[in-house]
């Protein structure tokens, strides 16, 4: 059965939220034209509650390893009406081509789309990205209609040293009146004063209430994050009730299979659960972020779009129907599904195969070396110096001790590998691999022998791209065409897949919740301690690449 066409009229009655009194009140809704005509009060016998449509303040679409248009599909099941996307992981491999990739498979979608242009490709100067964004190209895409903001400035020590390059971005946003999103994790104090200062507006980094409270003293709102692989809701939601209008809610990065159980939704069943306001939930849920970043999305008035969802009730909070500029595009009681939208695939991808010659690390100078540690369910790491272990020269895992090799390979150009050691991830034997590694998304692997290690990354880079997991004598992969990091099938099938491979790689022994999202943050060099890039180790506390002997 079809879904109301946005040109058509209709009404739709129910308890309705008005958010800003705090109160539902009974009546009756009519749209045209795809705004909402007319509301009026009245007695109702349907017993369904009508609120604002939700909207994820932040997100990076890439992570889902879906297009644009199939993130739609998903999404809109989850009440979610609009997504303030930073397509960042794609401009880190494909340049601007990538950017305007994204915008133009989400002009073919239902869903609302409001695009933040990237403003840190690569993510800091020393890693090496497949592209550039210069304050030139950051200024031609802000220049376009669908850009509202600037892209989270992930390079938090160029704003505070006054880069003039990471400046140059800052104000071309300020002139066009566009907000610029921050991420600034563990900044404190003066250096925190001087990045809010530049003009940088929100952060979805805090990890816990005093991060957070000192950042919103200084203006900053603040996006609780739950994803895949940072979930800081069970630390922040106290804010919701404290800081009702600075609060927001937003998933950051979402692999394919948390994104079918839900996003946005599931945060306000958890803050009802924990006793928190109704209507400050769904402020930040919804309103915040449109009065923030200035959304065309409607909030339940009168002459605005007809942007709404309809649930069975404010406790529960179980998504009945979801409407967009007063289309009906999704039900839960009849057979109305997003049209799938077909995509030809670009990439960047120019590695060549590796030996297990190339993954030997000679034993030099010291007797300790640097390690990762890393922390299920988090995306920071520990940086550890710990007694090295070697075997005929060469310094090798010790499983005992639960430290495997870490392995980078650029694929942006043939050079040798770049090696590391990494303790926490419970593997015992084989290796995983991934061609999604943050942000500039080179081929990262994690495995206890070298020879897995060599076995699962050439079959990435075989695919062009993919996930991957070696048990030891095999290899299976999830290949991913779209610029290495995203797939051509439907959300269905893309959960499948890497459920599949990550129940693999949970075989291997890992104890990581999201081993193949842990692992891709092992790259990302703008997030403390220790990181691994394709130029090296690097140490983000300093923001200074270090040797792996101490």
């Amino acid at each position: 059965m079809a879904g109301i066409g946005a040109s058509e009229s209709m009404r739709l009655s129910g308890y309705i939220a008005d958010v800003e009194s705090g109160m539902f009140f009974q009546g009756k809704i009519s749209i045209k034209g795809g705004k909402i005509e007319k509301i009026e009060r009245c007695e109702v016998e349907n017993p369904q509650y009508i609120l604002p449509g939700l909207v994820d303040s932040h997100v990076h679409i890439e992570s889902s390893m879906l297009t644009p248009s199939e993130f739609a599909r998903v999404a809109v099941r989850n009440g979610v009406v609009a997504v303030v996307a930073d397509p960042h992981e794609i401009a880190n491999v494909m340049g601007v081509e990538g950017v305007r990739f994204m915008m133009d498979n989400a002009d073919q979608a239902k869903l609302k789309f409001y695009w933040g242009v990237p403003s840190c490709v690569p993510a800091a100067p020393f890693d090496i990205s497949g592209a550039i964004l210069g304050a030139s190209e950051v200024g031609e895409l802000l220049s376009d209609p669908r850009a509202t903001h600037l892209g989270e400035m992930m390079n938090f020590p160029g704003v505070v040293s006054n880069d003039p390059e990471v400046l140059a971005k800052i104000e071309k946003a300020k002139q066009l009146d566009k907000p610029v999103d921050g991420h600034a994790p563990g900044l404190a104090g003066e250096d925190l004063k001087k990045y809010v200062a530049s003009g940088i507006s929100t952060d979805h980094e805090a990890i816990d209430i005093c991060e957070a409270e000192e950042k919103l003293h200084l203006g900053m709102k603040i996006l609780i994050r739950e994803g895949s692989a940072a979930k800081n809701f069970e630390n922040l939601y106290p804010l919701v009730n404290q800081y009702p209008s600075q609060v927001m809610f937003c998933t950051d990065d979402c692999h394919p299979d948390d994104l079918l159980k839900g996003t946005i939704n599931l945060l306000v069943k958890r803050g009802v659960k924990k006793g928190l306001d109704f209507f400050n939930l769904i402020k930040a849920a919804s309103i915040n972020p449109v009065k923030h970043y200035n959304l065309g999305v409607g909030q339940l008035r009168v002459g605005e779009p007809a942007d709404f969802i309809v649930v069975d009730n404010p406790d529960d909070f179980n998504i009945r129907q979801t409407y967009i500029n007063g289309e009906q595009v999704y039900s839960s009681e009849e057979d109305i599904v997003l049209p799938t939208v077909k995509v030809n695939p670009i990439n960047n991808f120019k590695a060549k195969q590796i030996n297990t010659k190339s993954l030997e690390v000679v034993a030099k100078g010291g007797k300790k070396i640097r390690v990762m540690e890393v922390i299920d369910k988090e995306i920071y790491t520990k940086l550890l110096e710990v007694e090295l272990t070697v075997a005929d020269g060469k310094v090798v895992p010790d499983l005992d001790k639960d430290i495997l090799k870490i392995v980078v390979v650029n694929r942006y150009e043939p050079t040798l590998p770049v090696v590391g050691f990494v303790k926490g991830t419970g593997i015992t034997y084989g290796a995983i691999c991934s061609s999604v590694a943050h942000d500039s998304h080179n081929i990262i692997a994690i495995g206890a022998d070298d020879s897995s290690l060599v076995e699962v990354i050439n079959e990435i880079i075989e695919a062009k791209g993919g996930i991957g997991v070696h048990n030891g004598k095999a290899t299976e992969i999830f290949p991913l065409p779209i610029a290495g990091i995203m797939s051509t099938e439907i959300a269905e099938a893309a959960a499948a897949a890497y459920e599949y491979l990550q129940e693999k790689a949970k075989r291997l022994g890992t104890t990581l919740t999201a081993p193949f999202m842990i692992m891709a943050f092992l790259a990302l060099i703008v997030i403390p301690e220790l990181k691994i890039a394709a130029g090296g180790l690097f140490d983000v506390t300093k923001f200074q690449p270090v040797d792996l002997f101490v």
